[in-house]
């Protein structure tokens, strides 16, 4: 691949396309959140919890297949790609048990997104994720997570 046609580092130009779509149902989620239309309310929350809850899970699948093509990786990096999988799932107990839903939860949501940025920075540092990994993870974490917040705001 040419440095032409590649983001900096590795990542081809698809993956940042692909990534910064990613934001587009939560921008959604907020665009309809802010018309004020109450019959639209609670499916933009739903939409909002569910996506944040999908993306930190998929956040630890990624970390999960970086352990799993790696030469040894550390232990810590096994346990901290199942914990966003358990974090959503946790998100979700409010709601089953009729508690506060679904604002506590995206908060929970948005800052997990964001924090996960201290497992991608020590990854690179590792040497375990491809070249220019931040460049990308941290605008989509910092993104996802800031728009979910704002939605919990709501």
């Amino acid at each position: 691949m040419s440095s032409a046609t590649a983001l900096p580092g590795s990542l081809p130009p698809l993956a940042g396309r692909l990534g910064f779509a990613g934001l587009l149902p939560q921008l959604l989620a907020l665009a309809m959140l802010m018309t004020g239309n109450l019959e639209w309310r609670f499916a933009a929350l739903a939409l909002a919890y569910a996506y944040a809850a999908l993306i930190l899970s998929f956040l630890g699948g990624l970390w999960w297949g970086l352990a799993a093509r790696a030469s040894g990786p550390p232990d810590w990096l096994w346990i901290a790609a199942v914990i966003p999988s358990l974090v959503a799932l946790a998100t979700a107990l409010p709601w089953a048990l009729a508690w506060p839903w679904p604002g506590p939860s995206l908060v929970v949501l948005g800052l997990a997104l964001i924090a996960a940025l201290a497992v991608d920075l020590r990854l690179v540092r590792l040497g375990l994720a491809p070249a220019g990994w931040l460049k990308l993870r941290t605008p989509l974490s910092t993104g996802l997570g800031v728009l979910t917040l704002a939605i919990a705001a709501f």
